[in-house]
């Protein structure tokens, strides 16, 4: 996965810039003074006192033996100003390169190469939203932003440059002229918005089915985007309450010739932020499961969570506890967890009665509508039979060292108009083609002569996210809870819950679209009111339950109701098969469920695609020098281990076997990339073996079957791992093939050695692997280096807070060179684990800094 390295490589030939600066023995300086001077003098204080301007009263930070601050405060500001000060003292560069990302201004800080990037940001608005929100939020919220805001400024105030953070170093040699700016409150609320780009669902999968419509029928494009698997669960087997609106869903589409679509370029303008913010992957979501006292040893709920995002360095999360002393109505907030760095709050987490989780729901929030262009009049668009104006708004680009870019974005009723930002749209689609012709045959509606595409999407109408977390943050029971909830419109989450009176719970919120028409799987007209969103399903209608019978939670990203559900919330759900492992585990446990076995949940690298394919793969009548390799399959224990040679060679079968299927079928920029649809694909296929896409369209001579394509497959297998490691198969191992690799989210990919030995670290082994528990994400298209992961592991027991244990994955600090910067990694790789200390006196004990902020 590219990561936003490329920021820097873009525009500038760094490496010309080193050799001015290190010339004849700098070299040596560089990598020797930075670490060793230069990276210390942004360490923060966690020790004796400061004085700070701001607080109310004196502020105690005690730092546990792995550097994650337990705040005790008097008032509800110094609580969140505390925060926002340690965020920085921590984390700065971090919170200053996603706030670029989230207003549009990576230009500002990277240089003109992210010129390109930042237009398709300001296209989408993500700042100006932001702005509304901020007008509209609560007196309250906005006491807590402007808190968390004077925190970071206070920190601000006193340190800048390389006293912030090492990057700052580099930064200064690529882009002198960047200047750090204060927090704003909107910095905090523009993370929402790239977090809901980073959940977003299935904006990747309607492109995609729009252009295999070009090649295939309906149905084989139905056969690669299979309905939900009937022997998957459901998180919510029942619906309570009832439903009183009665379902308008229509999912027929209209027969609509995609072909001359620019759906490449859509696909590419939708990629420029893949960079800064990872490329979507159906394989990103998360884990949680709550499981009540009668399945437990202590009578207690057990609640476990592992969002899986994109890998990075530092760590996503920011952990820390907040408490006020004395609590009361005025200082209601005593809550432990994790944060983002540059937002208020603990997103995920327990306070002293509840406890609470999220997985990505997943629901389609999305739609690409087509709208037709005055071919008169390029400035308007048509509604209903009518020409109407484009809502057109300019943005002005800062460039560092350079001038400003000014871009015009134009709006339609239904959102930004997102296929136009860079060039004119061109005609993807030749009329003299035979392939066009064969679908045109199938399609009955043309594309008007000149049209645009443009976005509709719940997170670009004004609302965020991180109210309802406050109200996490301090809800005292399951109403409280589902109370917040309501407030929680977008990235939409499953959200799990458990308490101290022994209940579990679940309630899926947000913003999801009911339709007039459609279902949101492929781009639809724009021009008439055919396709519109009628409304939201209402909160009082959406799923939730409460100790249901079975006396387990799971949610996987899987489908949230059973088929009866009235309601569409999506048609590409992640397929389940985490889900079933979890729930098989739960239901077979060998005993009363305790931490330990929660964290062999955790750890289960269970691969469903050996339990279909290794008897075939065994059956298969393989040459002779590849027996050795099969071998190794014999005894296999179905577990992606990172010990194990075994789930090296079939990983290696899987991902030919993968590619020789459908990459002789499908468009380069859509090949297989693997992930839980492709393996229901292929599970499916099993029971045929002569289905058409077994047969490799190169060869015309033969029709190749599935035994066919298990041999080739195994064969090349073999090869490519020979040529990666040599034939000696001890050599041969999953972890070292799956390796994790954390690089700096900005400046490790430069290109350069010099600057990423200075921020990344690894490689690391790695177990698990894509639609595993232990869901740790790899690319059939680019290999097997981790690429997503379960970016923390968090188990709460009920009955005992200070017993509840959690990882994440490279460390509490984003300073490089740090003790904390990457203590964690290992433990995370080997599924451990430390103390998630709730107690002060844990804390204390345990603690390697207390440092005292007075007025």
């Amino acid at each position: 996965m590219k990561k936003a390295g490329k920021f820097i490589a873009r525009g500038i030939t760094l490496i010309v810039i080193l050799a001015l600066v290190v010339g004849a023995g700098g070299l040596f300086y560089f990598k020797s003074h930075l670490p060793n001077s230069v990276a210390g003098q942004s360490f923060p204080q966690i020790d004796g006192e400061i004085q700070v301007t701001g607080l109310d009263g004196t502020v105690d930070v005690y730092r546990d033996n792995m550097g994650i601050p337990h705040i005790y405060a008097s008032t509800t500001h110094d609580l969140f100003f505390t925060q926002g000060y340690v965020h920085a003292q921590d984390r700065f560069w971090q919170m200053d390169s996603w706030r670029h990302i989230g207003s549009g201004e990576l230009s500002k800080m990277f240089g003109k190469g992210q010129v390109e990037t930042d237009s398709f940001l300001r296209t989408l608005g993500w700042r100006q939203t932001a702005e509304a929100e901020l007008e509209q939020i609560s007196p309250e919220s906005k006491a807590i932003l402007n808190a968390y805001t004077d925190g970071v400024n206070a920190y601000l105030k006193d340190h800048t440059d390389t006293a912030l953070s090492l990057e700052y170093a580099v930064l200064g040699l690529l882009s002198p002229d960047y200047v750090i700016e204060e927090w704003q409150p909107v910095h905090s609320l523009t993370w929402g918005k790239a977090m809901a780009w980073d959940l977003r669902g299935n904006m990747g999968d309607e492109i995609e089915r729009a252009v295999l419509l070009k090649t295939f029928t309906p149905e084989q494009v139905a056969q690669l985007f299979p309905a939900y698997p009937e022997d998957h669960p459901v998180i919510v087997n029942k619906i309570e309450g009832s439903i009183t609106t009665a379902s308008t869903l229509k999912v027929e589409q209209s027969a609509f010739n995609y072909s001359t679509l620019p759906l490449d370029d859509l696909a590419y303008n939708t990629s420029l932020l893949d960079a800064s913010l990872g490329a979507w992957n159906d394989g990103i979501g998360s884990n949680s499961w709550a499981v009540s006292g009668e399945l437990t040893g202590t009578g207690m709920p057990l609640l476990a969570n592992d969002p899986h995002l994109s890998i990075q360095m530092p760590s996503i999360w920011y952990q820390v506890a907040m408490h006020c002393l004395p609590l009361n109505d005025a200082c209601p907030f005593e809550v432990a967890g994790f944060s983002f760095a540059g937002v208020p709050g603990v997103v995920i987490g327990h306070n002293a009665k509840i406890a609470w989780g999220f997985t990505n729901t997943g629901p389609d929030v999305m739609d690409l509508y087509i709208e037709k262009v005055n071919p008169e009049n390029p400035d308007q668009y048509e509604v209903n039979g009518e020409w109407v104006d484009f809502v057109t708004r300019t943005e002005s680009i800062p460039v560092v060292g350079g001038e400003s870019v000014s871009l015009t974005v134009r709006s339609t009723r239904h959102g930004p108009v997102i296929s136009d930002t860079y060039d004119p749209l061109k005609d993807t689609g030749d009329p003299k083609d035979t392939e066009f012709e064969a679908f045109q045959d199938r399609a009955g509606v043309d594309l008007p002569e000149q049209y645009v595409i443009a976005l509709a999407w719940t997170a670009l109408t004004p609302s965020t996210p991180f109210e309802a977390i406050w109200g996490f943050d301090k809800a005292q029971n399951w109403e409280e809870f589902r109370e917040a909830a309501r407030g929680f419109h977008v990235p939409a989450q499953n959200l799990l819950y458990a308490d101290v009176e022994g209940n579990i719970g679940y309630q899926m919120p947000g913003d999801i679209p009911i339709r007039a028409k459609g279902d949101g799987t492929v781009p639809v007209p724009g021009w008439t009111d055919e396709y519109a969103w009628t409304g939201f399903i209402p909160f009082e209608e959406q799923p939730y339950a409460f100790n249901p019978a079975e006396g387990y939670i799971v949610t996987a990203n899987n489908q949230v109701a059973p088929n009866d559900y009235p309601y569409l919330i999506t048609q590409d759900w992640d397929y389940g098969f985490r889900a079933n492992r979890i729930v098989s585990m739960i239901q077979n446990a060998p005993a009363k469920i305790d931490i330990a076995y929660i964290q062999k949940i955790h750890g289960d690298a269970f691969d469903a695609n050996g339990e279909v394919f290794l008897p075939l793969l065994l059956d298969a009548d393989h040459a002779s020098d590849l027996i050795p390799a099969l071998d190794t399959l014999k005894n296999w224990d179905l577990q992606d281990r990172a010990d194990s040679t075994s789930a090296a060679v079939f990983n290696a079968f899987w991902r030919n076997f993968l590619q020789n299927t459908f990459n002789d079928e499908i468009p380069e920029r859509y090949w297989v990339d693997g992930g839980s649809r492709w393996n229901n694909v292929m599970r499916t296929m099993a029971e045929n073996p002569n289905d058409p896409f077994w047969d490799d369209k190169s060869t015309t001579n033969v029709t190749e079957t599935m035994n066919d394509m298990i041999k080739v497959s195994f064969a090349e297998g073999v090869a490519e791992l020979q040529t990666m490691y040599g034939k000696d198969m001890s050599k041969w191992i999953w972890g070292d093939m799956h390796a994790s690799t954390f690089r700096n989210s900005t400046l490790g990919e430069s290109g350069v050695s010099l600057i990423e030995d200075l921020f990344n670290r690894g490689p690391i082994p790695t177990g698990g692997g894509e639609a595993i528990v232990n869901a740790t994400g790899w690319s059939v298209k680019d290999g097997y280096e981790t690429n997503w992961l379960p970016s923390m592991r968090m188990i709460v027991d009920l009955g005992n807070l200070n017993n509840s244990i959690t990882v994440h994955t490279t460390g509490q600090s984003g300073h490089a060179y740090n003790k904390h910067y990457d203590d964690m990694a290992a433990m995370w790789a080997d599924i451990k684990y430390y103390p998630m200390w709730w107690e002060q006196s844990s804390v204390i004990k345990d603690g390697e800094g207390h440092l005292k902020l007075v007025p």
